[in-house]
């Protein structure tokens, strides 16, 4: 059996800040028209919490921006894997917007949110390559198979991965989609594998759609008619991604499992990207389906995204470190345990991971 790249060490950081749905009911919500949605707050936000579950969500504190959630992740990874930080020889940051402060929408970029992350943590060492990662909210997925490449091919043994957003600060707060989006940073360390047989990354699977979907997810001006300071936000056209993401995704993952050779009845957990809850249920059901599951089997999907919402590249990261940590109610791993990721976000991007403890 081969020896794969396994992780050492997890970390996260969820913003103490929390923003329940209440939050939003003095909001001003229009649509792509600029016309007010025709229906009170209250009637808005139910809608809303029953199509993605999210009853609540995390904000970054004023004065930390992107890398400042990506360092302390970092830190709790770096630790937790007991390594010395002079020994990572890649340091990927996966994001969407790099920095951007409180009450100022351009993204602060120069230098890289890697190289911010790379000096807070005070390391030395020129060898250890800091680069960004720009792939959508599956970013995190791609940076670690993207090292799991690295190392495989002896140009690296240790890399960071590090996934980190401050979505609060990139949404137009007058589109009601405005509330799917949270703030928050994970983080893990890939090494090489030195003898532990059947464990680690045993496949992977990314892809790419661009003809029809490539601006699913976009920039664009608020929905207000009173905002036209030529300011963008995030937007997106959530009819059609939720229709790409359940007639692709679930393919991409069976394509991803099936390399692995592993037995469907040993996956214990799938890790999705906790986008919408509806989404990633229905998403999950059709990849078993794939397999002549009837229904998802008990206990398989872990889902945190009622809580803390979507931060894009951190979630999955943030996800796993919290069971990790024995941090989310009735869901545990072990070693040797068989889990898939997987993600879809803009671009389109699609990638999935098998990996065993």
């Amino acid at each position: 059996m081969s020896n794969h790249p396994i992780i050492i060490g997890t970390g996260s950081i969820i913003p103490e800040q929390i923003i329940d749905n209440n939050s939003f009911l003095d909001h001003d919500f229009f649509d792509s028209e600029g016309n007010k949605l025709p229906y009170e707050n209250d009637v808005i936000i139910e809608k809303f919490q029953a199509i993605t579950g999210i009853k609540s969500r995390r904000y970054a504190d004023d004065g930390d921006a992107t890398s400042d959630l990506g360092t302390v992740a970092a830190i709790k990874a770096i630790k937790d894997a007991g390594i010395d930080a002079e020994t990572i020889d890649q340091l990927i940051v996966a994001h969407n917007f790099a920095d951007v402060h409180k009450g100022n929408l351009q993204a602060d970029i120069l230098p890289s949110i890697a190289s911010r992350i790379k000096h807070n943590l005070g390391i030395e060492n020129p060898d250890c390559v800091a680069y960004d990662l720009l792939f959508g909210c599956p970013g995190w997925l791609q940076g670690i198979i993207q090292s799991n490449a690295y190392i495989s091919s002896g140009m690296a043994k240790t890399c960071l991965i590090i996934g980190a957003e401050t979505l609060s600060r990139v949404v137009d707060i007058h589109d009601r989609d405005s509330m799917i989006y949270a703030d928050g940073a994970g983080a893990c360390i890939l090494q090489k594998n030195d003898g532990q047989n059947n464990r680690g990354i045993l496949s992977s699977a990314s892809q790419s759609f661009t003809k029809e979907e490539a601006y699913y997810l976009y920039s664009g001006h608020s929905f207000s008619p009173k905002i036209s300071n030529g300011s963008r936000f995030i937007k997106m056209h959530g009819r059609k991604i939720y229709e790409f993401a359940l007639n692709n995704v679930p393919t991409a993952m069976k394509v991803c499992f099936d390399k692995s050779g592993e037995d469907i009845k040993d996956l214990k957990k799938v890790l999705i990207h906790q986008a919408n809850d509806k989404m990633d249920i229905a998403i999950v059901k059709r990849f078993y389906k794939l397999y002549g599951y009837r229904m998802v089997p008990e206990n398989a999907l872990p889902m945190s995204i009622s809580k803390l919402g979507n931060s894009s590249v951190a979630t999955i990261p943030t996800l796993y470190d919290l069971i990790l940590k024995d941090q989310c109610a009735d869901h545990q791993l072990t070693k040797g345990d068989l889990v898939l990721f997987a993600s879809v976000g803009s671009g389109m991007n699609i990638n999935a991971i098998t990996y065993r403890l």
